[in-house]
């Protein structure tokens, strides 16, 4: 029975035919040029096929090389995802996650979450943290994060999703504000017209106020400032007197406690979805990630909406 390829070996008889010489190929993968010389040997003789033609100008294929080497590279990139796969696979026994989640959900949602997980598992290691839909959506596809929770309309299209729930985004004043007085609300003419205190670009919540007044026909004008958290805008907004667009859950205490007053928005309501992704080539559903999931789903919808 013969022995199984070497895949490795594989490998750099595909670098030696994309780069043309026996040394490139050697010098790309840290090693000797007559190491890949008796590789590139012994793969001839396990195969059985002349491979390369050997020159004083480089090295070329052979046609029995070409046809190898277009074979070698989808059987490469399939060895290469089974890697991946077995490695998540291995990690479903593992007592850890790595969470990222958008600012209104790490501050509101996932601290809930996390406790009836670690109630669940108390052995768990889980690291949260904490940016902007945009952000978490590039520390998921990186492998930085196992799985990630976003709040923004606009759906990763490379990215596995499902949506958990939806969150609506409210007007809020200081009680100072001459909006806080309007019992008939205002409509979306004059929100459009009226520079708010906002998140930065990449944000959810930025994003969702954005494009749910464009769709209306009222295109907002720039914001008066950014600021990068939930807290800088309320404590500015209860100071100032400039309004903000923010998710009902940032903002439900300080309405109960009257340091801001939400805003009836006329003929408009922004509803946007609570959605959690992860990467399609690696399944993220370990043992853990799916002990999380079944408590978000399983937990109260954060908006009537």
């Amino acid at each position: 029975m013969q022995s199984p390829i070497d895949l490795e070996s594989l490998r750099l008889f595909v670098r030696v035919s994309s780069l043309g010489t026996l040394s490139e190929a050697a010098r790309e993968a840290g090693v000797s040029q007559q190491a890949v010389s008796a590789r590139m040997s012994a793969l001839e003789s396990r195969l059985g096929v002349a491979l390369l033609y050997r020159t004083p100008h480089g090295t070329r294929l052979t046609d029995a090389g070409t046809l190898v080497a277009g074979l070698a590279m989808p059987l490469l990139d399939e060895a290469d995802r089974f890697a991946s796969v077995t490695r998540a696979l291995r990690s479903t026994g593992e007592t850890s996650i790595r969470i990222a989640a958008s600012l209104t959900i790490a501050e509101h949602l996932a601290p809930g979450w996390l406790i009836a997980l670690h109630e669940r598992q108390p052995a768990i290691r889980i690291q949260l943290a904490a940016a902007n839909s945009d952000d978490v959506s590039e520390l998921v596809r990186s492998g930085s994060a196992d799985i990630g929770f976003i709040e923004t309309p606009e759906i990763p299209d490379d990215l596995e999703h499902e949506t958990f729930a939806t969150d609506e985004l409210v007007v809020v004043v200081g009680s100072a504000h001459p909006w806080a007085r309007r019992r008939s609300g205002i409509t979306i003419d004059e929100l459009a017209a009226t520079p708010v205190i906002a998140r930065e670009r990449g944000s959810g919540t930025r994003l969702a106020f954005e494009q749910g007044l464009d769709r209306s026909g009222h295109p907002p004008v720039d914001p008066a400032f950014e600021l990068s958290t939930t807290a800088a805008i309320r404590s500015t907004v209860a100071a100032g007197q400039a309004p903000a667009v923010l998710s009902i859950l940032a903002v439900r205490d300080q309405i109960a406690s009257g340091s801001l007053v939400k805003v009836k928005l006329r003929e408009l309501r922004i509803v946007r979805p609570l959605v959690v992704v992860w990467r399609a080539d690696i399944p993220p559903r370990s043992a853990v990630a799916d002990a999380l999931l079944t408590i978000v789903r399983g937990a109260p919808s954060p908006s009537p909406g």
